[in-house]
């Protein structure tokens, strides 16, 4: 299942489906510092276009590129993926927000919070979802912090549960560690990164 997600704009990000267009941005972008992206999965320059190619054709994704509004380039890739339904319904109950990643020089800018409250705000207030999930690489602990500065809470570490994107294991399985927003939670997690995006815009982070 693919969702028909329009354009999300904020003041750092748009989130456009991601296209073949976006391709000569996140080429560039990917090649910036590649020193945080050790468990990530960030194409180099000469793969991008393989890279789009398979995110856009893989069941269950729908991608998107982190567009900076400032510049107009695209610094990244995000997306929803495995939307799950109600038993024997077509609404959807749940969605992971996920594939994400920033060029170096978008790191840290508001941009990934920004990202994240446009997903959480279509997921919650458009799709109707009662769950938004985020994992990543249990070993990660930089990627852990910054889900949970988000206000996702962590749920505990799946074993062997993830494709690993880790140099030298290729075709193996990785750990994760699991987080979730739930719509009870939804209306505070949403307060607070609009109060963290207006610090940004002010200058205290």
């Amino acid at each position: 299942m693919r969702l028909g997600v329009p354009v999300l704009g904020g003041a750092f990000v748009r989130l456009e489906p991601l296209s073949m267009s976006h391709a000569q941005d996140l080429a560039r972008s990917a090649e910036e510092d590649r020193s945080s992206y050790g468990l990530t999965l960030v194409p180099r320059a000469a793969d991008v276009e393989a890279y789009l190619t398979a995110q856009l054709a893989r069941d269950g994704l729908t991608p998107f590129a982190q567009v900076r509004t400032r510049d107009g380039r695209a610094v990244g890739c995000t997306a929803f993926w495995d939307p799950r339904t109600w038993p024997g319904r077509h609404e959807l109950r749940a969605v992971e927000v996920g594939w994400t990643w920033l060029a170096a020089s978008a790191q840290g800018t508001g941009i990934n919070a920004e990202a994240k409250l446009l997903l959480f705000t279509y997921a919650f207030e458009t799709l109707g979802v009662v769950r938004v999930d985020l994992k990543t690489d249990a070993r990660n602990e930089r990627s852990c912090r910054a889900i949970e500065r988000l206000g996702a809470r962590f749920e505990g570490v799946l074993r062997s549960w993830s494709p690993s994107w880790a140099p030298g294991e290729e075709g193996m399985v990785r750990d994760s560690a699991m987080f979730s927003v739930v719509a009870a939670e939804w209306p505070a997690v949403k307060s607070a990164l609009a109060a963290r995006l207006a610090d940004v815009s002010t200058g205290a982070r």
